[in-house]
């Protein structure tokens, strides 16, 4: 018969119970656990190496919770049920509670770590279902692309283009610089990445793990590129600038963004679902999934499947193409005009 585990926090003596935790390795020292959470955050988040984004994240997510000062002794699921609970009633996205969620859970299991409580009381609280990638999907039309680079700034539609044309992310291509354009083999490379800093300053980091990467251009885009470096001052040598010679911050971006979609009279489509639009230009042309996965800088394949598997050719759609191939060999142009006319 197995025997069952319990976390064990000794409260007022008792020997068997003290030689249970201690030979379970989980003892926890009752005072321990008087800190709060907030007090148990601001110590634990000094410890941690974050990059600049990573710190804002946890600190809105644990400045967002309701038992801030609930010692972490008394702290329950309930409490984590209702915070979560709550995030739902003010309709906040499925993806943005699961973030919080999964940026608290790390503090108590920082908590539990340091033996100031026997467990995290956040496991097994329920959250709301995400919706697949496929779904939360936006992919604009080449119409919508090309009415959105009418409508832009000179100075923004090669960043617009960049997103549109080469898959590069928002911090990517404002972290870009002249140098790592090469006109002559129509590569960029892509090696750093701008995040946000406090108070409305920037900061230059390497990009996302995998993300390192040379992308192929297009001619036009490489010919966009090279008016848009003729045509202004690279002060600080970045090939897109925001206050003074710094590159741009991302709210500025954002900005920009939305004055061009609002001119070109196109709504609800983000600067990142460019990325996407990019994406679909390679699977539509054949390109296997590794081809694609480098392209966008994914770190493994996988995530290149997960994302964009609904917008590779089905099974069906490879059968009724080398059906149609065969047919048209057999029969010539009359296949090929039945094929037309069906359309």
């Amino acid at each position: 018969m197995e025997a069952k585990v319990h976390d064990l926090v000794v409260v007022g003596g008792g020997a068997a119970g003290l030689s249970a935790a201690l030979v379970l390795g989980r003892y926890v020292d009752p005072g321990a656990g008087r800190v709060t959470f907030a007090k148990s955050y601001a110590d634990w988040s000094e410890r941690q190496v974050w990059a600049p984004g990573t710190v804002l994240a946890m600190r809105l997510a644990a400045r967002s919770v309701p038992f801030g000062d609930v010692p972490l002794r008394s702290l329950r699921r309930s409490h984590i049920e209702g915070w979560a609970k709550g995030m739902v009633n003010r309709r906040l996205a499925a993806g943005t509670v699961h973030t919080r969620m999964n940026n608290v859970r790390a503090v108590l299991r920082g908590a539990v770590a340091d033996k100031l409580i026997p467990t995290d009381p956040s496991i097994g609280v329920a959250l709301p279902r995400r919706r697949r990638p496929q779904a939360a999907m936006t992919l604009p039309t080449a119409a919508q692309v090309g009415a959105i680079l009418d409508a832009a700034d000179p100075a923004f539609r090669p960043f617009v283009a960049l997103c549109a044309f080469a898959g590069l992310r928002l911090g990517e291509a404002a972290g870009l610089r002249v140098e790592d354009v090469d006109f002559l083999r129509r590569t960029v490379t892509v090696t750093r990445q701008v995040q946000r800093a406090s108070r409305g300053q920037v900061e230059v980091r390497p990009p996302k793990y995998g993300s390192e990467r040379v992308v192929f251009l297009a001619p036009g885009l490489v010919e966009m590129l090279a008016a848009h470096v003729a045509g202004q001052d690279r002060g600080g040598g970045w090939m897109f600038t925001g206050e003074g010679d710094q590159p741009p911050h991302q709210n500025t971006v954002g900005h920009r963004w939305r004055t061009a979609t609002a001119a070109a009279g196109v709504s609800g489509l983000r600067l990142h679902d460019l990325r996407h639009f990019y994406a679909s230009g390679p699977i539509a042309a054949g390109c296997d999934i590794v081809t694609v996965q480098r392209a966008l800088g994914h770190s493994s394949a996988t995530t290149t499947l997960s994302t964009y598997s609904h917008l590779w050719p089905s099974a069906e759609d490879r059968t009724r193409a080398a059906a149609q191939a065969l047919l048209a060999e057999s029969r010539g142009p009359e296949a090929d005009r039945s094929r037309t006319e069906d359309r």
